[in-house]
């Protein structure tokens, strides 16, 4: 199956960038190159791109898409390495940094990646292909544990019931396919809860995010790509879901948060400034966007300069 990827909120983030024809910018889930391929065409032949992909699939085609592509790199790395991929490419700092959270269209559609609850095939949805998959976890976590991962990551009501049931499935046979788990959540839940919907949403989300450990390695991840960034440069995130936008608002407004004294001192005694300002808020898809791409509904893109 060929990665095509249709990027969200294409125009606005690589507006939210404000590429310079001179300048160095990482596309950190350059996925089938959407956004990276809009940064190439606004850059000058002094201008460098590093397109940054966890899978191994999406790098393979980065790598054939930017062949041509004199300043343009292609890595196959997780986006919490970015200071190491900076460093291993000889750059000290760049002008801008996307990042485009959540899974890909071609994850989605690719039935033996296992992320979606709509076709039957191995339980994975490692986007790496490598490590522990959604199989292990389901085979292997208490649950204790799975019912925390899919109450947290996936705000599912009836997590209890799910893990409660998915452990006693496991015990009469192994849960390998993604069919199996659905009919074990769906199973779990009553019937009112099935008609907004599909029932395994939630706990299909939960566990990609836990095996990809997506929130977990996302606050750190946020931090050293805003260190790597020269004075003037922007971090633009696109989020897809509460949990993870919160991270973004809540780390933005951290780098752009100046006194700390408390609010009866007459005077900042503490000295800290700002280090950064919000230059896009909350953008959301536009309608025409959403009707064209029904994926990109929840999508909403944040960014932040560095000053």
């Amino acid at each position: 199956m060929e990665f095509v990827h249709k990027s969200v909120l294409l125009n606005e983030a690589v507006e939210a960038l404000t590429v310079k024809k001179d300048g160095i910018y990482v596309d950190v889930t350059a996925g089938g190159g959407g956004h990276s391929s809009n940064i190439l065409k606004k850059l000058g032949g002094t201008g460098r791109l590093v397109a940054v992909d966890r899978d191994p699939d999406a790098a393979a085609v980065l790598t054939k898409r930017f062949e041509s592509e004199k300043n343009a790199t292609v890595v196959n790395d997780v986006f919490d390495n970015i200071k190491n991929i900076l460093s291993r490419n000889n750059i000290e700092g760049v002008d801008g940094i996307l990042a485009d959270l959540g899974v890909s269209s071609y994850q989605l559609d690719s039935a033996e990646r296992g992320f979606s609850f709509h076709k039957d095939a191995p339980l994975d949805m490692r986007m790496s292909k490598s490590g522990y998959s959604a199989a292990d976890a389901v085979n292997n976590l208490s649950e204790e544990q799975l019912r925390e991962i899919i109450r947290s990551y996936g705000e599912e009501k009836y997590a209890g019931s799910i893990a409660r049931n998915i452990v006693k499935e496991r015990e009469k046979k192994k849960i390998e396919t993604t069919f199996e788990l659905c009919d074990i959540i769906s199973a779990s839940m009553p019937a009112k809860a099935k008609r907004d919907g599909h029932p395994a949403r939630r706990t299909f989300q939960a566990l990609r995010i836990y095996v990809n450990r997506e929130l977990e390695m996302l606050p750190g991840a946020l931090r050293d790509m805003f260190d790597c960034l020269n004075s003037g440069g922007v971090l633009a995130v696109i989020t897809f879901h509460s949990l993870e936008d919160r991270i973004v608002k809540n780390t933005f407004a951290e780098f752009c948060r100046g006194c700390i004294c408390p609010p009866e001192f007459p005077v900042c005694v503490c000295g800290k400034k700002p280090k950064g300002e919000i230059t896009v808020r909350s953008k959301q898809p536009s309608e025409e966007e959403i009707q064209e791409n029904p994926r990109s509904r929840s999508a909403r893109l944040r960014a932040v300069r560095k000053l």
